[in-house]
């Protein structure tokens, strides 16, 4: 199992304190260093000072300061951007980064978020047909060989003549990823899209569930479940004894007393036993506290080496 650090910086992260959260773990040898794609707290978490930072502009500058961690989103909302420009967006940081960037992409969720930012939000048929389209044309403008051009048209985005570029280093394409909890649209446009597919803030026996959904929904489309990844999500507090755990868990606010019963939270060896029931190849270490770097010392030393 591969151990990732997921991180929510609109929760109050300058870019700097993201540079040196994804810098302090490719020092001890997590495998990525993902963010959350969002412009607007969650008000019983914080107050999201300094305030928000933009998620692709943020990845491009971590590609030059970093030099063997991954990168991505979990997950980037389809309502935030045209399909074409961030097909160009993702292409031009992967090659940035020498082909180390993935792409998580989601139907989209916060309505107060969309209200503030003036962004529009369908009701949820509607953002799962945008969803749907921007995943095709995004793998479609990645993959139009070089000297043709790709064209689409769809209900909600039209394409005419791109000449699909520039070409992302990693080839077929950046692997996407599709996660979350719906039964019928999601399960099927991972299967049809994604390289893996992410269980979010799930107990290990929900998991399981949603993974055999998308296992179906592969076999239906004749494709071997065995190429789907899967992965998973969970808030993480490590602490070396019960006072430093509740102290981690105050950057969790009101959310706390209830991380404690359902997500990765304890000593290291509570939390080694917990992830180690994820039938996952890889796991998400979400952590919201980006200035304390300790927290990240202790799950490299202490959780990080019985997985990989």
């Amino acid at each position: 199992m591969l151990l990732r650090i997921s991180t929510e910086p609109q929760e109050g992260a300058s870019y700097d304190d993201q540079l040196a959260v994804a810098r302090r773990a490719e020092e001890c040898g997590f495998d990525a260093f993902f963010r959350s794609d969002h412009y607007l707290a969650e008000t019983d978490w914080s107050d999201g000072l300094p305030g928000p930072t933009d998620s692709w502009i943020t990845l491009a500058g971590l590609a030059r300061e970093t030099r063997r961690i991954r990168l991505g989103t979990l997950v980037s909302s389809a309502t935030f951007r045209n399909p074409a420009v961030l097909a160009l967006t993702v292409a031009q940081v992967d090659r940035m980064s020498d082909g180390r960037v993935e792409l998580g992409l989601g139907a989209g969720w916060f309505e107060a978020e969309h209200r503030a930012f003036g962004l529009d939000f369908p009701g949820p048929v509607t953002r799962f047909e945008r969803l749907e389209e921007q995943l095709e044309i995004v793998t479609g403008l990645w993959d139009v060989p070089p000297g043709e051009t790709f064209g689409f048209a769809g209900r909600h985005y039209r394409i005419e003549d791109s000449p699909g570029r520039p070409k992302p280093v990693q080839q077929p394409h950046p692997p996407l990823i599709i996660g979350g909890k719906g039964k019928a649209r999601t399960p099927a446009l991972a299967a049809r899209f994604a390289a893996e597919f992410n269980a979010p803030f799930t107990s290990p026996e929900e998991s399981v569930a949603f993974f055999d959904q998308v296992r179906v929904a592969c076999a239906a489309i004749g494709r071997d479940p065995a190429t789907l990844t899967m992965s998973m999500v969970h808030a993480t507090i490590v602490g070396r004894d019960d006072a430093e755990v509740a102290r981690r868990l105050t950057a969790y606010g009101k959310a706390g007393p209830f991380l404690k019963e359902h997500g990765l939270v304890g000593t290291p060896a509570q939390v080694v036993e917990r992830l180690g029931r994820y039938p996952v190849e890889r796991a998400y270490l979400q952590i919201i506290d980006q200035k304390d770097l300790d927290h990240l010392d202790l799950i490299a030393a202490e959780v990080l080496p019985h997985f990989q």
